[in-house]
């Protein structure tokens, strides 16, 4: 038997339990980070402004999902917004509308990820 063979096979060779005992602590790990790293639970969003459409895309024929992490100040304001992911097609449409996201009002300034959909109008 090649060496690289049996380097496979030790290698991907994990058990069921093995697998089920590793998949197990990952959801947990998951779960409960929010709560050890005191992250709080999602800001219920009041004014919500719909993206224009950017020409490009409108050229292209494009639609898509785009996600942002928004940075809110404790009074609810949308202090800043970046791209995490997404056509940059619409990068900036997106983050344009986000700004004008208001949100309630909470103790301090907490960072959201929200998603922005990308119709063909």
């Amino acid at each position: 038997m090649l060496a690289s063979a049996r380097y496979g096979r030790m290698r991907w060779g994990l058990g069921r339990r093995s697998r089920c005992a590793a998949s197990c602590v990952l959801l947990l790990s998951l779960t409960f980070g929010g709560i050890v790293l005191g992250q709080e639970p999602s800001r219920k969003v009041i004014v919500r402004k719909e993206p224009g459409y950017p020409e490009l895309a409108r050229r292209m024929h494009l639609s898509g999902m785009v996600k942002l992490e928004v940075v809110i100040t404790p009074a609810g304001a949308v202090k800043s917004a970046r791209l995490l992911g997404g056509n940059p097609v619409f990068e900036q449409s997106a983050i344009a509308a986000a700004k004008q996201w208001r949100f309630e009002a909470a103790e301090k300034e907490t960072k959201e990820l929200i998603l922005v959909k990308f119709m063909v109008p």
